[in-house]
């Protein structure tokens, strides 16, 4: 009984303490988010357990939009233009985060010294899979392993690239000759997927791969798995997790993927001389001559797998998709790769330099699809954006890309000439985040979607499928629900040396005869 009186005098209390936290958020949707957060200290109070009570209403609400039905992006964008500056947002009754996406609040967040990259929430549900690498590592460990794998993209490191992207696009391409010739709509990702692990294998480890669908599976699959169990409140529970059916596919995608890599061998990628990023991080050694342990050798492996082949593979599959459904803007960028390659049959690294309508066509895709749609921080101590408002020690903090720009939903890509982009931030448009943990391989990256732009349009002529319009997740990665389907045809100069040498063919063949 008195544990009960107890109880309901503190439930009683922290009620009437609640409108002061939360500045009634749910009665009030333009509240100053900044109050909603100090519920923090609330939590760390006796009366963490009772959080429950008051939630629920918002919480119930958050999940019956959220559905990972493919409407989450548009809500999400919906309450960033109901919310100029930031938005909370609860994952269970527990966990909450401040969506953040006015640009001068991502650059107090993204460049600030009170922020953590690495919390022991989110980024834990990856370890298991890329250990402690770049991404998930923090402090001197990962000051250190950025200034050694640095030199790893250097542009005397790259140039060698592009060939052998060149060359695992061509792969791609000469297997949609099949959609060319009967105009049937395909499934765009999973081809992009293939050919990005084909690349990242011959560009990083000098494997020449066969891309088992094995592996690919099982990259999807751990991502789709580290979603779900950020989004479901059970599964935070490390315990609950394990002895989940989810939690027993991880496991075993993970077992695979670790496979993948040892299968394609580090002691004969280490025989193999090329220069490549393996290379730099067997070689790579500190001020005090130490180089990397093998336990972080294999975190960056994994790390640079998954960075460098699925986020890549999202963005080409979104660039390709957005000329597809912007056909005037797509023969432009044709007419300016042919002309830079001047009667090549493949990109060369000379040849990046000379498409800038390409590449703004690139940058004005990724704005509207950005391969990673947010941004994790937590706070270390209070940061305070320019108005003034301040966001308690300890919070969780997404830099969301939710399009601070006139005509969001316009596929424009003047929008990135050097005049229209002169007064804009610089972190209204940030694909490989900003500030000290920018993505080390956003070069690579470029590079990579620019080859295969080239290779694809200096071929084919892309149609949108307006059957078939993708239904955009944003997980860990941006993906489509029901895959990214386009229509194919070669193009005009394709198709009439495809018809002479089948002319030509025929022609010896009735000579023989």
């Amino acid at each position: 009984r008195m544990e009960l009186t107890e109880t309901i005098s503190k439930t009683s209390q922290f009620l009437q303490d609640l409108p002061h936290s939360l500045n009634i958020l749910i009665e009030t949707p333009d509240c100053d988010f900044t109050q909603s957060l100090n519920i923090k200290h609330i939590a760390q109070s006796q009366e963490v357990h009772l959080r429950f009570f008051f939630n629920c209403k918002y919480v119930l609400s958050l999940l019956l939009q959220l559905k990972q039905d493919g409407t989450d992006f548009d809500h999400l964008i919906k309450w960033g233009e109901q919310y100029p500056l930031a938005f909370p947002l609860w994952f269970g009754p527990f966990v909450s985060f401040l969506n953040i996406h006015h640009p001068d609040y991502a650059k107090t967040l993204l460049t600030s010294t009170g922020v953590c990259p690495k919390d022991d929430f989110a980024f834990d549900f990856l370890s298991p899979w890329i250990g402690e690498g770049l991404l998930v590592s923090n402090g001197q460990k990962w000051s250190r392993h950025r200034r050694l794998l640095t030199p790893g993209f250097h542009y005397n490191v790259l140039k060698p690239y592009t060939k052998l992207i060149s060359d695992s696009a061509k792969t791609m391409l000469d297997k949609w000759e099949g959609y060319a010739q009967t105009s049937e709509s395909f499934e765009l990702f999973e081809h992009v997927s293939l050919m990005t692990l084909d690349s990242i294998m011959k560009c990083a480890f000098s494997c020449n791969s066969d891309c088992q669908h094995e592996g690919l599976v099982t990259v999807y699959e751990l991502t789709h798995l580290t979603f779900l169990r950020f989004r479901t409140f059970p599964y935070h529970s490390d315990i609950v997790f394990h002895l989940s059916p989810h939690g027993f596919r991880f496991r075993k995608a993970c077992r695979v993927a670790h496979t993948l890599k040892e299968m394609n061998g580090l002691d004969q990628i280490q025989s193999k001389r090329n220069l490549d990023f393996l290379d730099i991080l067997l070689c790579a050694r500190d001020e005090k001559q130490q180089g990397l342990s093998d336990e972080d050798i294999r975190a960056e492996v994994d790390t640079f797998m998954f960075e460098g082949h699925d986020t890549t593979a999202s963005g080409i599959s979104f660039i390709l998709y957005c000329l597809a459904c912007n056909p005037e803007h797509q023969q432009m960028c044709r007419d300016e790769i042919i002309h830079a390659l001047e009667g090549k049959d493949t990109i060369e690294w000379e040849d990046l330099s000379k498409i800038p309508y390409t590449t703004m066509c690139i940058k004005e895709s990724l704005r509207l699809y950005p391969p990673v749609p947010g941004i994790l921080r937590k706070t270390t101590k209070p940061i305070t954006f320019f108005d003034g408002r301040t966001v308690p020690a300890g919070c969780w903090c997404i830099c969301l890309f939710l399009n601070p720009f006139v005509s969001p939903k316009v596929f424009d890509p003047l929008r990135f000439l050097p005049e229209n982009s002169s007064n804009r931030s610089p972190y209204a448009f940030v694909p490989f985040s900003a500030g000290t943990r920018n993505c080390i391989g956003q070069t690579f990256a470029m590079n990579e979607m620019k080859v295969v732009v080239a290779q694809t349009l200096r071929r084919y002529q892309l149609i949108e499928d307006p059957t078939r319009k993708p239904k955009i997740i944003p997980r860990l990665v941006l993906h489509s629900l029901n895959g990214i389907h386009i229509k194919i045809k070669p193009t005009a100069k394709q198709h009439n040396f495809e018809s002479a040498l089948h002319k030509t063919c025929t022609d010896l063949k009735n000579r023989s005869m």
